[in-house]
């Protein structure tokens, strides 16, 4: 069976649904990831696994590798703050609002 559907089957069953109810709620047909399965279509599209990974919140890159490069929070942690100091929810949260509001910014520029 292929590799990328036997991590979405794993996703699912982590997350506890089933493929069925997936392909509602990100709007594939159901036929699409049983002829994946089956062999009789080769890969799927970029747009429908972008659907499945923000879904479940993955990166493309894991849903088709099993691998994800993606830095952690502990890594982004280190290299915003150093390393050197424990960073406390309270000052990670407020990294995050900044980076919220830069975003925020940038997209009402392009207004």
């Amino acid at each position: 069976m292929n590799e990328i559907y036997v991590r979405i089957e794993e996703l699912c069953r982590k997350n506890h649904i089933n493929i069925t109810e997936l392909c509602k709620q990100c709007s594939i047909p159901r036929a699409q990831l049983s002829d994946f399965k089956m062999g009789r279509i080769k890969t799927l599209s970029a747009l429908t696994l972008s659907k499945i990974a923000q879904y479940f919140g993955i990166s493309m890159e894991y849903l088709s590798s099993g691998v994800d490069s993606t830095p952690s929070e502990e890594n982004l942690k280190v290299a915003l703050f150093g390393g050197g100091i424990e960073v406390t929810d309270e000052m990670w949260n407020e990294v995050k609002r900044y980076a919220e509001y830069v975003r925020d910014r940038d997209k009402n520029n392009e207004n």
